[in-house]
């Protein structure tokens, strides 16, 4: 039998298949936990194709599976790789096994997707179970509308997961802001698995990138336009670019982050747009979001999650856009942040009036910031994450098995991936 090891291992899974927001969430958390607790090193898995661009604390590392993307019919396929996407699913569901096997964790969270993409992480899972691993699910605020996300869920087979798999359920949010679980039928075993640790807060890195030393030469205030990863902000970033080509008058300045997925062809026609305004500046991506937002006056931006963490966490006015397309995600979202006053919406009607955006830009500089009405708990979601994996880690589990005995009651378990 091995004995209990002193240094403890904790796995975080991230499916990505395009954007920033599960990365930069996982990130956060692992941050918080090895800079809270000496003894814990954290490994993150991720599809990112950009993640070896941010910066990791000591005691934190990724192992990179193969891309893949999204199509517009739903459907997956490959990134880079010239193979068929059940040959890419098939290789990155062995090295997330491989990897959970040799890392052998202590705790093994999964970041929104139940059994990972397209099922490739239930082999992990009952894997782990059967060593007696703590698997726990985290879920950010929102995940869809019910009448979508219940079909979504039948149809993955989530809740006989989320019975018999996990053993705990961590939500960061509040519930009276938004619940991901309302009109969900959950087992009553399931439900009491289940807690909220408030959002995510985020700080300040210490290293300034090169942008924010130029724009604080002069010390003028700025907008920063945000669209996260870019692969569908092409719309936010348009609008904002027509308002400052019709008022040259706005009040702040623009620093518009188009984000590194955005389609090459539009980033071009932004940049070149932007150059002609004296008012505007504009990049493709920056790794180190928080120090833009901390630095600027106010924010416009497209409503996912990171983002939201981060207009509460430096408590900027903050005008949201949210898509609406493939989930309501983000419009759940900035609707219900501005019934309570935590930040303004506006919805995107298609036509996108220059007009009707500058109003809302000009609005922008004399509405209230979030801590006028934040409500308690809101941001403590960091300390609750780090309490409630101690708590995990603390518990008594069974004696470690042989690796030969692990293998075989895996086996046991394992099922088809969906």
């Amino acid at each position: 039998m091995a004995a209990r090891r002193a240094n403890r291992r904790i796995l975080i899974y991230s499916h990505d298949t395009l954007g920033l927001g599960h990365l930069r969430r996982c990130r956060a958390i692992a941050h918080a936990l090895v800079e809270r607790n000496s003894d814990v090193s954290v490994m993150i898995l991720s599809g990112s194709p950009i993640i070896g661009s941010f910066d990791f604390r000591s005691r934190v590392d990724f192992v990179r599976v193969p891309g893949v993307i999204k199509l517009r019919n739903g459907e997956y396929t490959s990134l880079n790789l010239h193979i068929d996407i059940e040959e890419t699913l098939a290789l990155r569901a062995s090295i997330i096994r491989h990897t959970a096997d040799i890392f052998d964790p202590d705790l093994f969270l999964v970041d929104k997707e139940p059994l990972g993409l397209r099922g490739e992480v239930k082999d992990t899972l009952t894997m782990l179970k059967a060593r007696g691993t703590p698997l726990v699910l985290g879920l950010r605020d929102v995940l869809d509308e019910p009448n979508l996300l219940v079909p979504e869920w039948e149809r993955k087979n989530v809740l006989p997961a989320l019975r018999d798999l996990y053993d705990a359920i961590w939500v960061y949010g509040l519930p009276e802001l938004c619940d991901p679980l309302s009109g969900v039928e959950l087992p009553l075993s399931a439900l009491r698995k289940v807690s909220y640790t408030g959002y995510l807060r985020r700080n300040v890195p210490q290293l300034q990138p090169a942008v924010i030393r130029r724009l604080a030469l002069d010390q003028e205030p700025y907008l920063l336009v945000t669209s996260g990863g870019g692969g569908d902000g092409e719309a936010l970033t348009d609008w904002v670019l027509r308002a400052y080509e019709a008022d040259k008058d706005l009040p702040w300045r623009a620093l518009i982050v188009t984000g590194p997925f955005m389609q090459p062809e539009f980033q071009a026609d932004f940049l070149r747009r932007a150059a002609k305004l004296p008012k505007v500046e504009a990049i493709t991506f920056d790794a180190h979001m928080e120090t833009l937002m901390a630095n600027a006056a106010g924010v416009v931006a497209m409503g996912g999650y990171n983002t939201l963490c981060e207009v509460l966490s430096f408590d900027k006015p903050a005008l949201i856009v949210p898509r609406t397309k493939p989930r309501l995600e983000q419009f759940i979202r900035a609707k219900r942040f501005q019934e309570v006053g935590l930040s303004a919406m506006l919805a995107d009607d298609g036509l996108r009036d220059a007009r009707v955006m500058v109003r809302a830009l000009r609005k922008l500089p004399k509405q209230r910031p979030p801590s006028a009405v934040a409500p308690a708990g809101l941001l403590d979601g960091l300390d609750a994450v780090n309490q409630l994996t101690l708590d995990q880690l603390a518990r008594p589990t069974r004696p470690r098995l042989k690796v030969a005995r692990q293998r075989a009651v895996a086996a046991a378990f394992r099922a088809p991936t969906l």
